[in-house]
């Protein structure tokens, strides 16, 4: 198993930035992928970004550029650092973990075997 926690969301002005964190216990972190996801009230779940064991990453489109995603592994930490925020990336966010090692990155939340609980991000225009 793989336990992972989210901190970090809060309440933000349109064009303020966040931090997100997702500290992560149990099995190896290294060797994993690992994702960030988001839901708005009324959708679906959303891939943001996923960074794979070897530090390669994946941005979404609609946060390319404004997003990024990156890890410690010392830390057993994932991070998702957010700058010029919109309301449109109002949601709540998820960290995920792939069940396996080494695995590629994947924007399909079907392919990550842990979830943490969220963490809400709430941004006013």
């Amino acid at each position: 198993q793989v336990q992972l926690v989210e901190s970090g969301g809060g309440l933000v002005q349109a064009g303020g930035s966040l931090r997100l964190s997702c500290a992560a216990s149990g099995r190896p972190f290294v060797s994993r992928t690992m994702a960030w996801f988001r839901q708005a009230p009324g959708q679906e779940r959303a891939f943001v970004a996923a960074i794979s064991s070897n530090g390669a990453t994946f941005h979404d489109g609609s946060v390319k550029g404004r997003f990024t995603i990156s890890r410690d592994n010392a830390k057993l930490t994932l991070y998702l650092q957010m700058n010029g925020l919109k309301p449109e990336d109002t949601a709540i966010y998820y960290c995920a973990a792939r069940g396996r090692a080494y695995l590629s990155t994947s924007s399909s939340s079907h392919d990550y075997a842990y979830w943490g609980q969220g963490t809400q991000v709430t941004v006013s225009s």
